[in-house]
């Protein structure tokens, strides 16, 4: 078994975040996105891999063979970013020869028991239940729950069970050839080539297909998402900072994971706050936040915020003379 790793995108409901860093390098409780993926995969037993990057991709590259130098890995470059499906078939040659493939979306975290993907004797597909799948890859099912029909963000759903960026393909040769079906006759959804249309031309040519449920599913482009699957997993055994050293002058309120070299003082930090490494925190007051390596708070109070590597943030600090009966608003509600 293979594993196929699209990570090309730019990342641009992050900007101005995504500038400089690649979403799937974004850390959530202390760890990148990336690292969730290659680490669920890993426990399968899945040992080669194959990255598709784009978009700041030496980044990409230098991480992985930096963190996991005993994979066996593989990366490819779309220069021309023409949607999921040409971005697998442009790495087709490093695959071709798998028994099976299993395929994640590099920006999202799955929460959920994978040896059920890897024991089908289909090919499958995760989904989950959104509120609005308009914006997502729509399954469609019978009464008996075998898939019938795919179809990349629809303007009427028929169905509210969206695919979360986790797929097994059994017939590979197949896959490569309804990917190449597609480009080769122009067939696309939205301007792209999505995976999504190529496993429905799989279907349409008679391969079985199947659903699996995922418990949580966390897509990390939008800020809240991001913020608020910080808070989940530092709540989780094994993510937080169980017992991180004194800090001067400063109180920690967990569940927080600060890195290692940090300098905190005269601070609180906490809860659900992740600190990256070498950064310093001065006269700060810092909660549900993410902050990355190397930064600089001081004389601040951040609440729901993502600070990038290297970044600087400070001098919200007042000295008042208020006499009585005085109102004053600084900014709004924090």
């Amino acid at each position: 078994m293979k594993a196929i790793i699209p990570v090309a995108g730019a990342g641009m409901r992050l900007r101005p975040l995504t500038y400089t860093q690649p979403k799937p390098l974004i850390p959530v409780a202390g760890k990148p996105i990336l690292s969730f993926i290659v680490d669920q995969l890993i426990e399968l037993g899945v040992n080669d891999f194959v990255f598709i990057i784009g978009y700041l991709g030496e980044k990409i590259r230098e991480y992985i063979e930096r963190v996991y130098p005993q994979l066996n890995t593989k990366f490819v470059n779309q220069e021309e970013r023409m949607g999921s499906a040409h971005a697998i078939w442009l790495a087709r040659d490093h695959y071709v020869d798998a028994d099976q493939i299993m395929i994640f979306f590099g920006d999202a975290i799955i929460d959920a028991d994978l040896s059920e993907f890897v024991n089908s004797r289909t090919s499958c597909v995760g989904v989950k239940t959104v509120e609005d799948p308009r914006q997502f890859g729509v399954v469609e099912q019978d009464a008996e729950g075998n898939i019938r029909g795919l179809i990349e963000k629809p303007t009427i759903p028929k169905s509210n069970l969206a695919m979360v960026g986790c797929y097994k393909i059994r017939e590979v040769q197949q896959f490569i050839e309804a990917c190449a079906h597609n480009l080769e006759h122009k067939i696309r959804s939205i301007g792209e080539y999505p995976l999504t249309d190529a496993l429905a031309r799989m279907l349409e040519w008679g391969t079985e297909l199947r659903a699996i449920r995922v418990d949580n599913w966390f897509d990390c482009g939008r800020r809240e998402v991001l913020l608020q699957t910080n808070a989940i997993f530092l709540d989780r055994p094994g993510f937080a900072t169980d017992d991180p050293p004194p800090y001067d002058n400063s109180i920690i309120i967990h569940p927080v994971h600060i890195g290692e070299d940090c300098v905190i003082s005269n601070s609180i930090v906490g809860p659900h706050v992740t600190v990256g490494a070498n950064s310093k925190l001065e006269n700060a007051i810092v909660s549900d936040s993410i902050i990355g390596d190397y930064a600089r708070i001081y004389d601040i109070v951040l609440r729901k915020s993502v600070v990038g590597n290297d970044a600087s943030i400070g001098g919200m600090r007042h000295s008042l003379n208020i006499g009585d009966n005085t109102e004053i608003d600084f900014g709004g509600q924090l």
